[in-house]
C-alpha cells in the first residue's frame, strides 16, 4: 500500500494531492453558482457533480470513492466504487460530496461548501447501508473528556471544565430537525447555548473543532456519509468526533448488519471511521460561511476561497483563488 505521505513514493503525493484536489473543489462551487437561490438543488447537484468528475481525470492519484453522494437526497452521483483520478498515483480511498448543503444552496442560505475527503485505502469506513449517523464533535479539549454514551448536559458539563469557560458561554450546534427538539431541549436546560443548523453538519463538526471557533461542540443525526468526511478533517485538527449510526427501520439495519457495520448503538471512535493519520480534507465555500467564504463574481474575476487539512502535518491553509471568468464560460 502506498502512503498518502510515504517518502517512498517517487511522486510525493501529500502536499501536491492536496492542493489538486482543490481544483476540483472550487470547480464545483463555481459550477453551482448559477443556481444558487434558484430552488433547483438537483439541478445545483448535478453541475457541481460533473465539474469535480471532469477535474479528478487530471490528479495524479488512484482513488475509489468509497463515501458517494446522490442516494440520499435523489439527486447525480459519483457512485460508491467510481474510479477516479489518472490512475497513475497512490491507490487511496475517496469521501465526496460536491455540495454538502443542496437545500442551503437551493434557498441561497449560507454554509454550502463543495468537499473532498481522501485517505490511505482500505482505511476509510464504507456506512452507505445506512444513511443516517448521531454524532459528537469537539476540539482537542474534548479528546477524553466527552463520550457520546453520557448525556448531553454531562458532556456539556465536562467540555466547559475543560475548556475552562462557564456552561453559559458554551454554544452547541445541532441540525434544527423534528428529531432533535427534545436534545436541543436538553441542550439548553443544561444552560448552554444552540446554534440550529438548517443543512450543512459538515461544516458545523468541523467549526465546533477549530481553535477558536464560535461554537464549542456539534451534536446529532445527519448523514452518515458526512460523518466519515468530517472525521477526516477533524483528524487535522486534533479533535474529538464519534459516530453511532442510526438505522431508519428493521430493512436498514439488516442492510447494515449484512454489511458488517455496527447498528446496535455501538460507538464508532475517530480511528474506526478513518484508520491513521494520513488524511487528506479540502472544500471550497459554495454561499458564504463560518469556515470560507462564497464564490463571489466581480467582472472579469471570480473569487473562491478553500481550506485544505492534513492530519499528517495537523495543518489547516487557506487558499484564496483569482480565476478569470471568460475560462468559465
Amino acid at each position: 500500500m502506498v502512503s498518502l505521505t510515504s517518502d517512498m513514493s517517487p511522486l510525493h503525493p501529500d502536499r501536491n494531492l492536496a492542493l489538486e484536489l482543490v481544483r476540483a473543489t472550487e470547480a464545483a462551487s463555481i459550477r453551482a453558482v448559477p443556481f444558487i437561490g434558484r430552488g433547483a438543488k438537483e439541478a445545483a447537484d448535478g453541475a457541481a457533480v460533473d465539474a469535480m468528475r471532469a477535474f479528478f481525470s487530471t490528479v495524479n492519484f488512484d482513488g475509489t470513492i468509497v463515501i458517494g453522494e446522490g442516494e440520499k437526497d435523489n439527486a447525480p452521483m459519483l457512485y460508491n466504487g467510481e474510479r477516479v483520478g489518472n490512475g497513475k498515483g497512490p491507490r487511496c480511498d475517496v469521501a465526496v460530496d460536491p455540495i454538502d448543503g443542496t437545500s442551503l444552496t437551493a434557498a441561497g442560505r449560507q454554509n454550502a461548501l463543495s468537499v473532498i475527503a481522501v485517505s490511505d485505502h482500505g482505511s476509510m469506513l464504507d456506512a452507505s447501508s445506512v444513511f443516517y449517523m448521531d454524532k459528537l464533535v469537539t476540539g482537542p479539549a474534548g479528546v477524553g473528556v466527552v463520550d457520546i454514551r453520557l448525556p448531553i448536559g454531562e458532556n456539556i458539563r465536562l467540555l466547559a471544565k475543560a475548556l475552562g469557560k462557564p456552561v453559559d458561554e458554551i454554544v452547541v450546534s445541532v441540525l434544527n430537525r423534528p428529531r432533535h427538539e427534545q436534545l436541543i431541549a436538553d441542550i439548553r436546560e443544561a444552560g448552554a447555548g444552540t446554534r440550529l443548523m438548517s443543512d450543512g453538519d459538515v461544516a458545523g463538526g468541523i467549526n465546533a473543532a477549530r481553535h477558536n471557533a464560535r461554537t464549542d461542540m456539534c451534536v446529532g443525526i445527519g448523514g452518515s456519509p458526512e460523518g466519515i468526511v468530517t472525521a477526516c478533517a477533524i483528524k487535522a485538527l486534533g479533535g474529538h468526533i464519534q459516530g453511532v449510526l442510526a438505522p431508519r427501520g428493521d430493512a436498514e439495519k439488516q442492510k447494515g448488519l449484512d454489511a458488517g457495520l455496527k447498528v446496535d448503538g455501538e460507538v464508532y471512535e475517530a480511528d474506526d471511521l478513518v484508520r491513521g493519520k494520513n488524511t487528506i480534507f479540502v472544500a471550497t465555500g459554495v454561499t458564504d460561511g463560518q469556515l470560507v467564504q462564497g464564490v463571489r463574481r466581480d467582472g472579469d474575476f471570480i473569487y473562491t476561497e478553500s481550506v485544505v487539512l492534513r492530519g499528517a502535518s495537523g495543518t489547516l491553509r487557506r487558499i484564496s483563488s483569482e480565476h478569470l471568468t471568460s475560462k468559465w464560460l
